[in-house]
């Protein structure tokens, strides 16, 4: 069987599928790394849920194929594996409807306060205090989405089934799209009550999200990101919450994963998710199945699935 390089820990489902069909080197349980790929020079497959960079493919230089399990692949060299005619593939479509789900929950939890209502329950202050307070709501709200890709569209359908007007930013205007385009962020942040960010990460995007467009929000405004902890200017989104020039935020991901700011735990007009968008059985079994479907595809000389390069 060929060999095959797995970066890190993936899916039970994944590693069973990828041990039928390859043999399979677990980088990340080598003491040694260097002697480890050291004896790879042959190997044509990786695959990876955790990046894969420049250094390791530049020891790999049989390496064809980077099989990357979720949408983004900003953790993978991309530059390196074009330089060197390696291909990369990841996982689109089959998680789009959970993180758009997910979006959705997120701020209907933030604007009806479920978070801190659930609280005030458990609490027992609605039986010593009486009602919660009045919140917001979804329904005839504008929201501008920050990347109306396959994942920005889906959450745009779920929107506009909770009554909401959608307008959207992003690097070009998608000419039969429905919704109302901003060529600049900065004022479509003027003109809307909720900014979702779904674009990727990488030093393109990155800080994309900047004071001024945070500023424009302003605070009445609540800022969503299921992108990259990249996109946002996290020391300023923190500065701005605490001094209510920012009226609230919603977020999955951030600058330093697992880490973050406690300045973030310790704030009612915050919510927060542990990067699990994408996080249901379901979406990540489909995810998985996709990384060993273009594993496959390669080894058996057929045409890659969801080629990235």
């Amino acid at each position: 069987m060929d060999d095959l390089v797995m970066i890190g820990p993936m899916l039970a489902s994944v590693g069973e599928a990828l041990e039928k069909n390859f043999t399979v080197h677990k980088y990340w349980e080598a003491d040694d790394k260097d002697a480890f790929l050291a004896s790879q020079k042959d190997t044509r497959f990786v695959a990876t849920a955790s990046g894969c960079s420049g250094d390791i493919m530049r020891a790999m230089p049989a390496l064809k194929l980077v099989a990357s399990f979720g949408v983004g692949y900003d953790s993978v060299d991309v530059e390196t594996a074009k330089e060197r005619g390696i291909k990369v593939t990841n996982t689109p479509d089959v998680l789009s409807d959970a993180v758009a789900e997910l979006t959705l929950g997120l701020m209907l939890s933030l604007c009806r306060r479920i978070v801190a209502s659930d609280k005030y329950v458990r609490d027992g202050k609605w039986l010593a205090d009486g009602n919660y307070p009045l919140t917001s709501e979804l329904t005839g709200a504008t929201v501008g989405i920050l990347g109306l890709g396959r994942i920005g569209k889906e959450i745009a359908a779920r929107c506009q089934a909770f009554k909401m007007r959608v307008v959207y930013h992003g690097r070009t205007e998608q000419r039969f799209s429905p919704f109302p385009y901003y060529a600049d962020l900065e004022e479509m942040a003027k003109d809307v009550d909720w900014l979702v960010a779904v674009v990727p990460g990488g030093a393109g995007t990155a800080g994309l999200v900047n004071r001024k467009v945070m500023n424009a929000l302003g605070p009445k405004g609540s800022l969503v990101n299921l992108g990259r902890g990249s996109l946002i200017d996290e020391p300023v989104m923190i500065e701005m919450l605490k001094s209510g020039e920012l009226g609230a935020a919603a977020l999955d991901v951030f600058a330093e994963e697992p880490k973050m700011s406690e300045e973030l735990w310790a704030m009612d007009n915050v919510v927060l998710t542990p990067h699990s968008a994408s996080a249901t059985d379901k979406t990540r079994w489909g995810m998985g199945d996709l990384v060993v479907r273009n594993l496959l595809a390669h080894q058996s000389g057929n045409p890659l699935i969801t080629p990235v390069v």
